[in-house]
């Protein structure tokens, strides 16, 4: 049953429904008013529904008419049957243009007009359902005489009723799907939708099938609901994208109804339903001998039809090589075969082996395309390299035991050179002092070696070839130096022991125990005895305690401080060696006098604080020494400053401020009463003598120079020179207090000297 049929009626009974209700309140209002009343009869609006066809081209379409009539049950009910275009009139309109309609609401006067003297309603424009399918216009009936209105408003709608005028139109395009390839028949694809926007209830105006006008025989689609699926399996390889086309026609597809179409690319997606393959089913590869360890030798590839992921391959040697492998770019899915293990050349030339490839993610449903990998031969060459020297072993370790004379052996090192011309080999010791090599390779001592100063030596032997000198290759040598017993045991530390005046016979007055520098391979072990000296006259006994310890005991009672403070005794400590050493070692025991309870303390401190104030003395002693060295290296400076001034006076001094004149003649023989001529005479080796001069006697040199003397007797004469600046005797004797002793004449000349040397001085 079509329920669009049911719509036209639903509606009309909704619009009629209010005129049953008019007419049923007139009857109510005419029981209670008589026939005969002079009461005014109460007029009613009757209103139709109105229909008018979209796209009408005629400028003045006549859709119906209003009339006025009387709202009685009599008057009423020919109108039960209300059309379009029909109207009721009333027995009151009786044509002589007493009443005026007017049209009132939206479209009124623009779309739609009313006839004002006979009510006719027209349409005076096109319509077009699509953007408005229903008006609501007000309709009024004016007295023409009055200018009032006989009724009130009445209300009426004009509907737009559809034709078949506009195409299906496809919704949220444009349309764009993924599916799978080798998918099945069937795989729901993409639905598409279309709208058409002629009224649904109009016939098929708007009623839509959906076609396929090109995408066969891959797709289908379902005519009304517009799914599309797969027909048939596609492979990606082979075409990777469709277009398929759609078209929606209205009027379920019968001939007439207007149609829509749509484009929809459809995209397959990859499976992993292909397997690498070499496309070279052989490859030649070289390496060098000299090549190291990861070295990359070449490439190898592998194609696969699939992308992205289902693309990714590993790739493998068969029989795991344990010289070769094969690791995967994975960037270029590329198989780069690298060197696991160095080759020889001499050993082996060259290599087969066997590559395998696969892909590296498989989905368990697509196993059955990847049962057999895909392999490939590789044949790799080895290239002949001119290689170093190569060493016996990779390390020595040589062991030689100290003190050996020069020129002792330590070992012998040996390498070879791999390549077929077999190269002499010449060896060296990189920056050795004590060990030297042959061209042999033998090892030998140039020092004696000493255990203690260092046990082991970390040597570096190169051998070079001759033929090539490039050819250098090197090897570590350790050498052990063995110890031998040449070092005697000794008193581990120092030792201060006091004994008591008071102290008794077997009384343990020290313990000591004994170092040994040398390195035994057994726990060293130490014996103690005293001298025979002293074990037969010592005062003391000593116990060895057989744990690398003694006890020095005294060995009789009564010490005396004042007659012998002080003892010595002589201490023998043997090793466990091979041969055994003995040292001898003195003891220093110091007598005390010990305080009520037997304590040696109250010495200890007194040494102690002795010994304190013997450092003090020496620190004090230390101190003043450098304050003099200090002042010495002062005084030298000074000196060498004060010598640096000048050694004459200024200009603006006056050389007789320092010189007398003497107007007194001498008595010639006569002075010789006066004076002691002696004291005066200057001798003339000593004016010769070259001496290391004072500052004094060399400003007093300088005024000899400078100055002619006088009054110089000669050399026969007993008084010599009388002139005071050549009297002195040397110039480590010049001291002038002699010449106040000459008398009152030579009283200034002792001021004037005597003053000189004290500032000078």
């Amino acid at each position: 049953m079509d329920y669009c049929l049911l719509l036209p009626f639903t509606l009309g009974i909704s619009l009629v429904w209010p005129c049953f209700m008019a007419t049923e309140i007139s009857q109510t209002e005419e029981v209670k008013h008589p026939v005969d009343s002079h009461l005014r009869v109460k007029r009613g609006w009757m209103w139709n529904q109105f229909f008018v066809p979209e796209e009408m081209n005629k400028t003045n379409y006549h859709i119906g008419q209003e009339s006025l009539s009387v709202s009685t049950m009599s008057r009423f009910q020919r109108s039960s049957s209300i059309t379009s275009g029909e109207c009721l009139r009333s027995d009151l309109d009786n044509g002589n243009n007493s009443f005026q309609y007017k049209l009132l609401g939206a479209g009124a006067g623009s779309i739609f007009v009313i006839d004002e003297r006979t009510g006719d309603i027209f349409a005076v424009q096109k319509l077009d359902r699509e953007e408005r399918s229903l008006y609501t216009l007000r309709a009024q009936v004016i007295d023409s005489t009055t200018g009032r209105a006989v009724e009130p408003e009445s209300e009426f709608v004009i509907r737009v009723s559809d034709i078949n005028d506009n195409e299906p139109k496809f919704l949220d395009e444009p349309y764009e799907a993924i599916v799978p390839e080798m998918s099945p028949e069937g795989t729901l694809v993409i639905q598409v939708t279309a709208n058409d926007a002629d009224d649904p209830s109009s016939g098929n105006n708007a009623r839509l099938l959906y076609s396929l006008l090109q995408g066969q025989p891959y797709f289908s689609i379902e005519p009304t609901t517009g799914i599309i699926r797969t027909s048939s399996k596609m492979d990606r390889e082979l075409q990777d994208e469709y277009w398929v086309i759609i078209q929606a026609k209205d009027m379920l597809g019968q001939p007439g109804g207007l149609s829509g179409t749509t484009s929809v690319l459809i995209k397959l997606s990859d499976v992993n339903d292909n397997k690498p393959i070499f496309k070279e089913s052989f490859y030649r590869l070289t390496v060098s001998e000299a090549a190291p360890t990861g070295t990359s030798i070449g490439k190898i590839m592998a194609y696969d039809n699939d992308i992205g992921e289902n693309a990714e391959m590993d790739y493998s040697i068969e029989d795991d090589s344990q010289t070769f492998d094969i690791i995967t770019n994975n960037e270029t899915q590329e198989g780069i075969v690298i060197l696991k293990k160095k080759v020889d050349f001499e050993h082996q030339n060259d290599y087969r082996i066997r590559a395998n490839v696969k892909n590296r993610h498989v989905d368990k449903q697509l196993l059955k395309y990847h049962v057999e990998a895909s392999s490939t031969l590789i044949k790799v060459q080895v290239e002949d390299e001119d290689e170093p020297p190569v060493f016996l072993l990779p390390y020595y370790l040589f062991e030689v035991f100290e003190g050996r004379p020069h020129g002792s052996f330590v070992g012998t090192v040996s390498a070879t050179d791999p390549d077929q011309r077999n190269s002499p080999i010449r060896y060296s010791i990189t920056r050795s002092k004590m060990f030297s090599i042959d061209d042999n390779g033998t090892i030998i001592t140039t020092n004696a070696l000493d255990r203690e100063i260092s046990a082991w030596y970390n040597l570096s032997i190169t051998a070079t070839e001759k033929y090539n000198v490039q050819q250098i290759s090197a090897v570590p040598v350790y050498v052990q130096v063995l110890n031998i017993n040449d070092h005697a045991p000794e008193f581990s530390e120092y030792y201060d022991t006091y004994v008591c005046e008071n102290a008794d016979p077997g009384q343990v007055i020290q313990t000591i125990s004994a170092v040994d520098r040398d390195e035994s391979i057994e726990d060293h072990h130490f014996y103690f005895n005293l001298s025979v000296e002293d074990t037969k006259n010592s005062s003391f006994i000593i116990i060895d305690n057989q744990d690398n310890t003694a006890v020095i005991l005294t060995n009789r009672t009564g010490f005396s401080l004042q007659e012998e403070p002080v003892f010595y005794i002589s201490v023998l400590i043997a090793d466990n060696g091979s041969p055994s050493l003995t040292s001898t070692n003195t003891l220093t025991i110091h007598v005390c006098d010990c305080d009520d309870y037997g304590s040696t303390q109250t010495c200890r401190n007194k040494d102690r604080m002795l010994s304190m104030g013997f450092r003090t003395e020496v620190v004090l002693a230390i101190l003043i020494s450098i304050m003099l060295i200090f002042g010495f290296i002062f005084l030298i400076l000074g000196l060498k400053q004060r010598r640096k001034q000048t050694l004459f006076p200024a200009k603006s001094e006056d050389f007789g401020e320092n010189i007398f004149r003497y107007d007194d003649e001498g008595g010639g023989e006569e002075d010789t009463e006066a004076f002691d001529v002696v004291e005066l005479r200057s001798s003339a080796l000593m004016r010769e003598r070259k001496v290391q001069r004072t500052a004094t006697a060399e400003i007093r040199r300088l005024y000899r120079q400078s100055l002619q003397t006088y009054a110089f007797e000669g050399t026969g004469s007993l008084a010599g020179s009388l002139s005071s600046l050549g009297s002195a005797a040397s110039d480590q004797e010049e001291y002038y207090d002699y010449l106040n002793e000459l008398g009152p004449r030579f009283k200034r000349l002792a001021c004037m000297f005597g003053s000189a040397t004290q500032s000078y001085n």
